[in-house]
């Protein structure tokens, strides 16, 4: 039999989910958690095969995630279920350590189709990250085609934070760094992507999420 932990903080989304996942797995046994803190806490208490893991949860630390729960349980399968834009943010979620990532809005076929993949042993590729992954070794290409593929996962934080409307002092207090450092990566951000301010960043990433959407 196997166990899968689903952390997400909607109710109904996760009611929604295991109630799919039963449905094609009729002995599994799925645990449920709507936050990080929670999520150790049953880490540690017992064995999970696969953790289905949103990214936006109370307590939730992006990309820190992963490593976090690979202390507990090194071998654990990890799915990120995300309502972030796949486009921008799967393959640094692959290369973290993610043994997946899949949309929110994904269809139950491709949902069945992806926990069981990771669940073989496998990884849960889409069209959009395999496009992304074989780009990614041309790094000429990568540089000039994909410029937010150049961040680092921290700055990608940050940015997704900006483009939300956070001020430099709330982001700092969310990641528990200093507004000094904030304003470190923010610099970096701009610099890599060559923009001046938060709009011209914005429009940067629009441009870039319609290339990979294939539109002109």
């Amino acid at each position: 039999m196997k166990t899968v932990l689903l952390v997400e903080d909607h109710s109904i989304v996760r009611m929604g989910v295991k109630l799919l996942i039963e449905d094609f797995l009729p002995s599994v046994t799925v645990i449920e958690a709507a936050t990080f803190s929670e999520t150790l806490k049953l880490l540690q208490s017992r064995f999970f095969d696969l953790v289905i893991l949103d990214i936006k949860i109370p307590g939730g630390e992006a990309f820190n995630m992963i490593g976090k729960i690979r202390d507990i349980q090194s071998k654990v399968k990890i799915l990120i279920f995300s309502s972030q834009d796949e486009e921008l943010y799967a393959i640094h979620y692959v290369k973290a350590g993610a043994n997946g990532y899949l949309p929110k809005d994904t269809s139950n076929e491709e949902l069945e189709k992806a926990i069981t993949s990771v669940l073989a042993g496998g990884t849960y590729i889409s069209n959009v990250i395999q496009d992304q992954l074989v780009n990614n070794t041309l790094l000429e290409r990568e540089s000039k085609e994909s410029p937010l593929e150049i961040l680092s996962n921290r700055e990608l934080e940050i940015m997704d934070m900006l483009l939300t409307g956070k001020w430099t002092k709330d982001i700092a207090i969310d990641l528990h760094i200093k507004e000094s450092t904030v304003s470190t990566y923010k610099a970096r951000i701009f610099e890599k992507l060559e923009v001046t301010n938060i709009l011209e960043l914005f429009k940067k990433v629009e441009i870039y999420k319609r290339r990979k959407a294939g539109f002109s």
